[in-house]
């Protein structure tokens, strides 16, 4: 396994350390730092990133020809670091510590050392890796947002004002749709120079925000969480196929929810951020579209059809489908028969 030590800040320093354990050289682009890796060490980019107010952001966007790790190794209080994989699974452990930290992709962790102890990074070998690491100099962030921090939830405003490090402090969690979201339009923001800065300060705040907020609703109750998880996606659209799959007998939301594994907020949660509705309107389309399939493409009543899209009143039927189409269903069919 490989390994370099990094015993520098502010995040400047940072790539210019690792760039020259590598012996390469690194860029500045308007106060971004950037360094490719050599193709003896691996393929990608290694960013880096300080704003004002003791904020900054490193992103790692490698894959690593050899098992890796960072040692980042400073005679001083580290940063509080906020870490989000994208892609892949990135390894943390605290530099006075043997227990690794996982955290896999969709994940996050927020990792703070005691003293002035540091943080050691592992990168499989081979493996893509893509991680946002939001870095917190808790003297001067505090100077900034001092009015702020005092309304935290008391767990994290002791956090945000240990700026002597006496404990440390480890959590993970799976990140947020929202947050999710944040790290995409960062992947894919192209503007250079002025334009790239004040976008990536002003995405580093919105994470903060978001991370702030999932914080408090993982203390909540299960049953009481509200924000979905990006790697809660696949239970969404499970629960949309239980809905297209079982359209004469869907279930109630209660019981979608049960079968999904989640519950009914975060179920309504994700409805509303992927398909744009509430689970009954979403069901109601579904069954609409399915009578539009049947009566155009088969000679079933509309009784039948009724019963076929889980509806017992035909009244009811023909009532939401005119709201929708604009015309009754017997006479939709006589005239797409027509045409």
């Amino acid at each position: 396994m490989n390994s370099i030590q990094v015993n520098s800040l502010p995040l400047k320093d940072v790539i210019r350390d690792i760039a020259q354990v590598f012996n390469i050289s690194h860029t500045e682009n308007c106060g971004e730092y950037l360094l490719q890796l050599p193709p003896s060490v691996g393929e990608g980019t290694i960013r880096g990133i300080n704003f004002d107010g003791g904020l900054g952001l490193i992103q790692y966007d490698c894959i690593f020809n050899k098992d890796f790790e960072i040692h980042f190794v400073v005679n001083n209080v580290h940063p509080l670091k906020f870490l989000y994989t994208v892609n892949g699974i990135l390894h943390h452990r605290f530099e006075n510590e043997e227990e690794l930290h996982e955290i896999n992709q969709y994940q996050n962790a927020i990792v703070a050392s005691s003293k002035h102890n540091g943080h050691v990074l592992f990168f499989k070998a081979e493996e893509k890796i893509k991680v946002n690491s939001l870095e917190i100099d808790r003297e001067k962030f505090q100077t900034k947002m001092e009015c702020d921090i005092n309304s935290l939830d008391d767990e994290l405003e002791k956090l945000f004002k240990d700026i002597e490090a006496s404990g440390a402090f480890y959590y993970n969690g799976n990140y947020s749709l929202n947050i999710a979201d944040i790290l995409n339009q960062m992947i894919d923001f192209t503007a250079e120079n002025f334009t790239r800065k004040l976008f990536l300060e002003g995405m580093a705040y919105q994470i903060l925000t978001h991370q702030i907020l999932q914080y408090q609703d993982d203390k909540m109750d299960e049953g009481n969480r509200t924000l979905l998880r990006s790697s809660e996606l696949k239970q969404i659209h499970m629960a949309s196929s239980l809905i297209e799959n079982n359209i004469s007998q869907i279930p109630t939301v209660e019981n979608l929810a049960k079968e999904a594994g989640l519950n009914i907020n975060k179920l309504q949660e994700g409805f509303k951020k992927l398909y744009g509705s509430t689970v009954n309107n979403y069901v109601q389309k579904k069954r609409l579209d399915a009578a539009y399939n049947l009566l155009t493409k088969t000679d079933l009543s509309i009784s039948e059809i009724v019963n076929a899209i889980g509806l017992s009143s035909k009244s009811y039927f023909s009532k939401i489908f005119k709201e929708k189409y604009e015309i009754s269903p017997s006479d939709f069919r006589k005239k797409h028969r027509n045409q």
